[in-house]
């Protein structure tokens, strides 16, 4: 990752800092906002105003593009602190790659190097005290952008915020999950935007998760929207499985290409597993349960890292899957990532942005 420069941004440290009021021992996620937010403005064909300010409210028009025609995506990013208080965040560059692909889609413009990762970086400088230190902790950071033109009417801003706030959390899940396949609703079709992590994408996911709530489960396995036949994603994080010895993800570009599914693939492969990314029918995945060849099933996002599933609900049926405590890979996984995360072993890849 190459060095960024931050010598443009401009910084304004807040006089009434909150962290003294925050609970560390009791994180809940998303709920507590760090002092400081990094803010830029793109006007006339050019990213300015780059700044980090203190958090707080900010005034928009009723006409404001983003609220009346979808142009908004974001990222999800977490920062960890070492023991030695060292500060690293995990593969920022692959969402900064990712929020750029979100955004050509939706006919934003794109973030240079030195905003995103820069201005990150100079970001957990300032509030670098706001990253907790007890394992299972870490600060989420998320860099958003939303279309600001005041003016109605269906055609690209021509003027846009670039936004990334930060908290401090503890763990998103805290018990395994369980899912039902979605074969009614859809999350995204070819061509569409499945793979943008764009507010529009969660919006519609809702009502259905909402259905799948009130039967009992946790969240939906969304399926394809053409048959309703091939696994696509859950909820809010990507799938994988472990069928025999073979770690094997949906893929396609209705489903978003998470940093954690990338990262958990990579290391499968490092450790001689073999590992596809594929169509999975959930036909495939139900047989193989009763059969006992599935062994293991896990969400995978950055909120979650990996969240085990407990059972997968279908036509009526529940298919339970085997003990989280058997569960070789996703167990081995969750340890490895914990310990390179927060220091505890030495980073043979270079994914440890170190602040």
């Amino acid at each position: 990752m190459s060095e960024t420069n931050t010598s443009s941004i401009r910084v304004e440290q807040t006089t009434q800092s909150r962290l003294s009021q925050v609970d560390f021992n009791n994180l809940k996620f998303g709920q507590i906002m760090s002092d400081h937010m990094l803010v830029a403005n793109y006007d006339n064909g050019a990213w300015t105003d780059v700044s980090i300010v203190p958090y707080g409210e900010m005034r928009i028009s009723p006409s404001m593009s983003s609220l009346h025609y979808g142009q908004s995506i974001f990222e999800g990013i977490k920062g960890y602190k070492f023991a030695d208080g060292t500060v690293s965040i995990f593969r920022p560059d692959k969402n900064w790659e990712r929020f750029n692909k979100s955004a050509r889609r939706l006919q934003m413009p794109e973030i240079p190097e030195e905003i995103f990762l820069g201005g990150l970086k100079e970001l957990l400088q300032v509030d670098k005290a706001w990253v907790p230190a007890l394992d299972g902790t870490s600060l989420y950071i998320r860099p958003f952008m939303f279309a600001t033109e005041a003016a109605l009417g269906v055609h690209p801003s021509a003027s846009y915020k670039f936004i990334i706030i930060t908290c401090p959390v503890g763990a998103y899940y805290s018990k395994p999950i369980s899912l039902k396949v979605e074969t009614h609703y859809t999350r995204a079709a070819e061509g569409g935007v499945g793979f943008s992590k764009n507010a529009g994408n969660y919006a519609l996911s809702l009502y259905p998760t909402q259905l799948a709530n009130d039967e009992g489960y946790d969240q939906i396995m969304w399926t394809d929207a053409a048959e309703h036949k091939y696994i696509e994603e859950a909820g809010t994080a990507n799938l994988i499985f472990r069928i025999g010895d073979t770690i094997i993800t949906p893929h396609g570009d209705t489903i978003l290409h998470g940093v954690t599914r990338r990262t958990i693939m990579e290391l499968a492969e490092k450790w001689g597993f073999k590992a596809e990314q594929r169509k999975v029918s959930v036909q495939e995945l139900l047989d193989g349960i009763k059969d006992g060849r599935v062994t293991e099933a896990f969400a995978a996002g950055t909120a979650a890292t990996i969240t085990h599933i407990s059972k997968i609900g279908f036509e009526g049926q529940d298919y339970e899957l085997p003990a989280v405590e058997g569960r070789e890979f996703s167990n081995k996984v969750l340890d490895y990532l914990n310990q390179l995360r927060y220091g505890k072993i030495e980073d043979p890849f270079g994914w440890n942005f170190i602040i």
